[in-house]
């Protein structure tokens, strides 16, 4: 079954991104990304889908158009950006990858939505909170994807969900640099508890 998680692997290493993607597979979380700040990013997204798990590979801290035809290079499937920028959605629709650019405002997400993102990373979400999603998700067209991203977790996947959130972004509490694939494997799958336990409620 595949959930609307994301991991998100900031500063990861080509050489661990086999185990851990392995890691993430096996525990139920299928999308995962490799922020472009992270040490020689698109050779890491290169590994993880030479491994052909069928997991859904692609880049996070995408701004530029150039990094977008970077990621298509390196096999990537999906572009995750911390903004609203319609060059950066334009380019990664022409090329046939998922775009999830960032909001925040009303205005950034129809803005996103109209360039024809996949779905909208509402980033830091932390700040809008369940009662400002709830207020943006009430003009959005219904079948609008959010994903929550920034100061998500387990304690509040319920309260998100109630106020319209599809899905989730998961960084630090998921991943830190140097973090063993048992280790990822161990949070990964009470994340994966966490949301199956949401959604059922």
């Amino acid at each position: 079954m595949s959930r609307n998680l994301i991991a998100i692997l900031r500063g990861i290493t080509p050489d661990q991104v086999e185990g851990v993607t392995r890691a993430l597979v096996q525990a139920g979380i299928d999308k995962i990304e490799v922020p472009l700040n992270s040490p020689n990013p698109f050779e890491s997204i290169a590994r993880m889908v030479r491994l052909d798990t069928g997991a859904l590979i692609g880049a996070g801290t995408v701004l530029r158009v150039e990094d977008v035809e970077q990621v298509s290079r390196a096999g990537g499937q999906m572009v995750v950006s911390p903004n609203t920028d319609t060059r950066v959605i334009d380019a990664t629709l022409r090329l046939g990858m998922q775009s999830y650019p960032g909001v925040f405002t009303p205005s950034e997400c129809f803005t996103a939505l109209q360039a024809g993102a996949t779905g909208l990373k509402v980033f830091p979400s932390f700040l809008l909170g369940a009662e400002g999603l709830k207020a943006i998700r009430a003009v959005l067209p219904p079948e609008t994807q959010v994903f929550m991203v920034g100061g998500v977790g387990p304690d509040n996947f319920a309260e998100l969900m109630r106020a319209g959130a599809d899905g989730f972004g998961i960084g630090s509490s998921l991943y830190k640099p140097g973090a063993t694939p048992q280790e990822v494997a161990q949070k990964a799958e009470a994340l994966v508890k966490a949301y199956d336990g949401a959604r059922a409620g």
